[in-house]
């Protein structure tokens, strides 16, 4: 694939120094996003970043250039940078046209449906669920982001005035946690668990983001907070949904969560899930 080329693409620089300037782009990239998308220690990235700078391709500064955080250092490609990027972009494409051309129509979709799994595959095993404050500005993202979702999907919309609260206390041990989901440090998913004395857990406000859906995030996030329970001496877990929520309610009966009857009164709610958990 040209790994191992001292040139790749023919464009005389290896295969490191290409990849970063193509995954900075014409639109550029945090240095700290790049360091932590490419899986890169910041040595060596700031090796690599000098050798694209001596080279012309691109500039290194404070993201106020850009109007952003003067503490943050962004990456953005030269004029010569951005034709470079073109010519790569059409090097890879013909490269692949290349690999396909000598394959039959029905190949070459066997040979793309099992890269697109591959990727699929390893962009999921690439998600990390870790617990989180939920005044960190990531947990408030994917707040922001499952309340806009639900409003589009609830039959009449959705106000978090109107529904049970879900305190920033509530989800700070002992009371209970916040778990956040991320892919190369950006957050795609949450879930809560609140922690209730003499009640069953409660699982709260599980969002996953379009771009990791299908990848077996969302059931990743119910058992990481199903275990946050049974860790605490908690032997039941239940929660409430919404009937338009369909993905949800057949991935938490695929679960083990049963249907029981209204245990509170969240006006958004239409089905009540339980479930015993195994010490």
């Amino acid at each position: 694939m040209g790994a191992l080329d001292d040139e790749y693409m023919a464009r005389g620089r290896p295969l490191a120094q290409a990849r970063v300037l193509w995954e900075i782009g014409p639109r550029g990239a945090e240095v700290a996003a790049l360091r932590a998308r490419l899986g890169l220690d910041s040595g060596h990235l700031s090796r690599l970043l000098r050798i694209l700078e001596t080279d012309g391709l691109v500039t290194v500064g404070p993201s106020d250039q850009v109007g952003g955080d003067g503490r943050v250092r962004v990456a953005t490609l030269t004029d010569t940078g951005r034709a470079e990027w073109i010519e790569l972009d059409k090097r890879s494409d013909e490269f692949a046209s290349s690999i396909l051309e000598p394959l039959t129509e029905q190949r070459r979709q066997r040979l793309v449906a099992a890269m697109a799994e591959v990727e699929r595959l390893l962009v999921a095993s690439m998600v990390v669920i870790e617990p989180c404050p939920p005044s960190d500005p990531r947990a408030r993202a994917c707040m922001r982001a499952y309340a806009r979702e639900v409003a589009r999907r609830f039959d009449d919309g959705f106000d978090p005035a109107r529904s049970n609260a879900v305190h920033d206390e509530d989800l700070v041990p002992p009371a209970g946690v916040l778990l956040l989901a991320t892919l190369n440090a950006e957050p795609v998913g949450c879930g809560a668990v609140k922690l209730h004395r003499d009640a069953p857990a409660e699982i709260k406000r599980v969002w996953v983001a379009d771009t990791v859906r299908g990848l077996g995030v969302g059931r990743r996030m119910l058992d990481e907070l199903e275990r946050h329970a049974v860790d605490r001496g908690w032997t039941t877990v239940r929660l409430d949904t919404n009937r338009n929520l369909t993905e949800a309610i057949a991935m938490y009966r695929s679960a083990g969560y049963r249907e029981v009857e209204p245990y509170n009164a969240e006006p958004y709610a239409h089905h009540w899930f339980e479930k015993r958990l195994a010490p």
